[in-house]
């Protein structure tokens, strides 16, 4: 049976090697892919590595791409790190985007100037109550929070898509399934600086998400109650010796979780779109469990991994527009280059070993298989 054992010292070189080695390989490998079809390999690359950097306002384009990203990979590293399994941020983020929409569709006019703080908050809470669902039956019924969360991310497209088509649905929107649009007040892209806004499309919610970042590294790192989640995860029954409740771990994690990928979904909405509509993601919250362990569950390191994710995304973009390579092709590449980056992380953390002791057909005792 294949195993993997932890290595009890990982140097920073190896840290440093792997990942490159892991993005020379997927080149390889990508190149091959383009040639193997009829493209030219370099200018394949080339759309993918170069031209998404080519242009300080598409330098600007890969950060919008990355900032839900972010936020939502900050939260979930805080379920991750406590060995609790949200699969849900996709939904959470919906419903982030209904209660910050709600705030600004329904919130008296005289009351601009709290709009976007109310947005945020509304955002926060309407995640974080989805994400509560699962956190309830996870510690009440012991009910597998992967499933629930997950399931409720199609509920929560069903309840956006209704509200779109019916009691939200401008009169104006000559039946197409859209809200009005918000006013002024509640879009991030009309808080300007001198350099917020003329970058691409950057807006606010990029500083928004470095906060979350840096924020939730400090406290995942300093304080007791990152203590507690890393102790959840590492070690659950030292943690109940040392009085730690797994269920407070839990339903915090969670609230957490689900309150960020909100956050994301206002921030979405407001920035790049201004009302609501049946779409709103692009699957930002699957794609954030990659960046999570992209990232190995460090709130800092999010913020690179979302790099690279994104700018996968918009290479992959790139390549589609400028030399017609289609989406699948993209899409496979993609998918090599995540997974090279993902197993020369196992790779580095662990030992991979084959045991093939056997007594009487059976796995000796004390073998685990992974």
């Amino acid at each position: 049976m294949m195993r993997l054992t932890p290595r009890p010292y990982v140097s920073p070189h190896q840290l440093l090697l792997v990942p490159v080695l892991s993005v020379l390989l997927s080149i390889i490998l990508g190149g091959l892919i383009f040639a193997a079809l009829g493209y030219n390999a370099l200018d394949a690359l080339y759309q993918f590595f170069v031209a998404p950097l080519s242009r300080p306002d598409q330098i600007g384009n890969l950060f919008v791409k990355a900032c839900p990203l972010i936020i939502i990979g900050t939260g979930l590293v805080f379920c991750y790190r406590a060995n609790i399994w949200n699969i849900g941020a996709e939904g959470q983020l919906i419903f982030g985007a209904l209660g910050a929409g709600w705030v600004a569709l329904y919130l008296p006019e005289s009351w601009h100037f709290m709009m976007l703080p109310l947005m945020i908050l509304g955002g926060m809470i309407a995640g974080a109550s989805l994400a509560a669902v699962p956190a309830f039956l996870k510690t009440r019924f012991q009910t597998n929070e992967i499933l629930v969360s997950l399931m409720l991310t199609y509920v929560a497209g069903l309840v956006i898509d209704w509200l779109v088509r019916g009691p939200w649905r401008d009169p104006m929107s000559f039946g197409f399934p859209l809200t009005p649009y918000y006013p002024d007040a509640a879009l991030i892209g009309k808080l300007s600086l001198p350099v917020v806004g003329k970058l691409g499309q950057l807006h606010w919610g990029i500083l928004i998400a470095l906060c979350v970042s840096g924020l939730g590294w400090f406290i995942l790192s300093r304080t007791l109650a990152g203590f507690k989640v890393r102790v959840a995860g590492d070690a659950p029954r030292a943690a109940r010796f040392a009085g730690f409740s797994p269920n407070i771990v839990t339903f915090s994690v969670l609230l957490v979780s689900g309150a960020l990928a909100g956050l994301a979904g206002m921030v979405e909405v407001s920035a790049n779109m201004g009302q609501l509509q049946p779409q709103i993601s692009f699957g930002y919250g699957f794609t954030a469990i990659i960046v999570a362990f992209l990232a190995r569950l460090n709130p800092a390191a999010v913020i690179l991994a979302a790099l690279i994710v994104a700018l996968s995304e918009l290479g992959g973009d790139s390549a589609q527009i400028a030399m017609g390579i289609p989406k699948v092709v993209t899409g496979v590449f993609k998918g090599i280059l995540l997974f090279m980056l993902l197993a020369g992380e196992t790779i580095t953390r662990y030992e991979l070993s084959f045991d093939l002791r056997m007594t009487g057909g059976k796995m000796s005792r004390g073998d685990a298989d992974v």
